[in-house]
């Protein structure tokens, strides 16, 4: 079982840079895939970022691509992204998610991070 936590997000104006947090609970962190979602009002959830269980692949949605950064840090069982050139497009409930070495789906979620971005 894990528990996820996000933390981080805010009212910024567009240009600026946050980063967001996911703090993980449970022992088996470090052998999960983490994937970043964020869902706007009125749209449908879309997968942002994803990483490996080990940080080393990781891939993104052509939206976030070159101005968005996930890592993780297994020791501290957190997962991080870095969002710069913040457009108000980003703005979203952002949600962090974990799937099992053996799992096709993300079976643990948070309950996500406002990130509202003004013009």
């Amino acid at each position: 079982q894990v528990q996820l936590v996000e933390s981080g997000g805010g009212l910024v104006q567009a240009g600026d840079s946050l980063r967001l947090s996911c703090a993980a609970s449970g022992r088996t962190f470090s052998s999960y895939a983490m994937v970043w979602f964020r869902q706007a009002p009125g749209k449908s959830r879309e997968l942002a970022a994803t990483i490996s269980w080990n940080g080393g692949s990781t891939n993104y949605a052509d939206f976030v691509r070159g101005r968005f950064t996930i890592s993780r840090d297994n020791a501290r069982n957190t997962v991080y992204l870095q969002m710069t050139s913040l457009k108000p497009d980003d703005t979203a409930v952002y949600y962090c998610a974990a799937r099992a070495p053996t799992r096709v789906s993300y079976d643990y979620w948070g309950q996500g991070t406002q990130v509202a971005v003004s013009s």
